[in-house]
């Protein structure tokens, strides 16, 4: 029995390494591909200049876009592609639903309507990204008032039927400031945004972004092993001595923080949190302790290549959010079929 364990761990490790290294190709051919040619001489050469600290030949230009546009913007879809994952990986443990998505509570549905009215108030940048980032803790907030108030019925479907509520009130407020908005120079914006990209990530971006992620992360990694018992009942959880309240508020607030934060830097990216958690349980199987880290790196590995064919694909760049959908419908499609025949 142990030498079947010690294997399958083995196996496990070696998927995680595999895809660790398709992560670490897909860096390279993002840093290196693009309108402005680099090759890996002058990325190396670079990188021995910096860390000297001395001078080098190489332009300034090749430098800043190394430094300011693809860097921040390879680190972007890294930590996006991985929180928004992670998020719809516990989403669905929480909930014991495999169609749940990290949006399910109205979190992008709330970041969404801070950026539009961002934009509608003809707010700076960084003033956008901050309202996106409340909104979404907001509107999870509010779902989550009235999801414990409402007494007397399932505590989870309460929670998903009162996000499907305040997501659409939320949608139809962004609705209004569209038709309310300048045709000229907000509503583009707002549609532009509401797409999803990470062409303006720039490295200030990053300095919010990937710490929020990690607090987001940290606690969901401790409490891996726990997520599994969600999975029961409440009394069954209880009755193995979890408090399935504090684990579950727990939960929500990491996940939300992670979708937030990413949701604020990108815009809408959707279909993420919905198929990388199937495709990780595929490979790593259901326990959420094994597919807590496979999820993390599908969902960067997704991400940071839909960015890059989406910039590299046509001379205008495509949002990824349309190249996630497109590549998601028919996956969707396969992995609903697939799992009917694995039912019945």
């Amino acid at each position: 029995m142990a030498t079947l364990s010690d294997g399958s761990a083995r196996v496990r490790c070696g998927q995680l390494a595999l895809w660790l290294a398709v992560l670490a190709v897909l860096c390279g051919v993002a840093l290196l591909a693009g309108r402005y040619p680099i090759g890996p001489a002058d990325v190396l050469t670079i990188l021995a200049a910096k860390l000297a600290g001395g001078p080098h030949a190489i332009p300034s230009t090749m430098e800043t876009v190394l430094f300011e546009i693809r860097g921040p913007r390879i680190v972007a879809a890294i930590t996006v592609g991985a929180a928004l994952a992670t998020a719809g990986a516990a989403y669905q443990g929480m909930f014991r639903n495999p169609l749940v998505s990290p949006d399910i509570l109205g979190v992008s549905a709330g970041a969404a309507l801070g950026a539009v009215l961002g934009i509608f108030l003809s707010l700076n940048l960084i003033a956008i990204q901050g309202i996106a980032f409340v909104g979404g803790l907001a509107a999870v907030a509010v779902v989550y008032v009235i999801g414990t108030s409402v007494r007397g019925y399932d505590p989870i479907l309460t929670l998903i039927l009162a996000g499907v509520v305040i997501g659409t009130f939320l949608g139809s407020c962004i609705a209004l400031l569209k038709y309310l908005a300048d045709p000229y120079n907000q509503l583009p914006a707002i549609t532009f945004w509401l797409l999803g990209s990470l062409a303006a990530v720039s490295p200030a971006d990053l300095e919010y972004v990937v710490p929020a992620v990690l607090a987001g992360l940290v606690p969901m990694y401790l409490l891996r092993w726990r997520m599994n018992l969600l999975t029961l009942s409440d009394d069954e959880a209880r009755a193995l001595g979890v408090n399935t309240a504090w684990l579950r508020i727990t939960i929500v607030c990491a996940a939300t923080l992670m979708t937030a934060a990413s949701v604020a830097v990108s815009g809408i990216i959707g279909w993420i949190g919905l198929l990388i958690p199937h495709a990780a349980r595929m490979i790593a199987g259901p326990e959420f302790a094994r597919m807590l880290p496979m999820s993390m790196v599908l969902g960067a590995c997704y991400l940071l290549g839909v960015d890059t064919l989406a910039r590299t694909m046509a001379e205008i760049e495509m949002p990824p959010g349309v190249l996630t959908a497109m590549i998601g419908t028919p996956f969707f499609i396969w992995l609903l079929a697939a799992s009917r025949r694995g039912w019945s």
